[in-house]
């Protein structure tokens, strides 16, 4: 029996919809993340624990919490305190962070007391 000679082997054609699919993917991801990275930055100042010098006007104590707003333990609305901290002179506030305050309302509160000329920001730990 004489030998079959092998049939030259096909080649498959190659399919462009994966290969194009997988390049969208990857730009869209890039995309993405390029402009998270941007936008993801907050200005803020950690209050740490250390010797420091008594300041001559007392802190503004703001506490923020998930069911609403205090400023130096009184409730208040953001427009209400973004006003009253306009009318005092500059000088630091305090923020502290209650426990469930979503990071969207931290994002707010920082975007509201950021345009306040000559006012510094420090950011305390959420109470436990």
């Amino acid at each position: 029996m004489p030998e079959r000679l092998a049939s030259p082997l096909r080649r498959r054609r190659l399919s462009m919809t994966s290969l194009i699919d997988v390049i969208f993917l990857l730009l869209l991801f890039f995309m993405l993340s390029s402009t998270f990275a941007r936008q993801g930055e907050l200005p803020l100042d950690l209050a740490m624990g250390g010797a420091a010098n008594a300041p001559e006007t007392p802190p503004t104590f703001v506490q923020l919490h998930e069911d609403g707003l205090r400023l130096d333990a009184v409730p208040t609305t953001a427009n209400a305190l973004r006003a009253s901290l306009a009318e005092r002179d500059e000088g630091l506030v305090l923020l502290a962070l209650g426990e469930g305050v979503s990071a969207q309302a931290f994002a707010e509160m920082l975007h509201l007391l950021q345009g306040l000329p000559g006012w510094r920001l420090a950011v305390l730990g959420a109470a436990r």
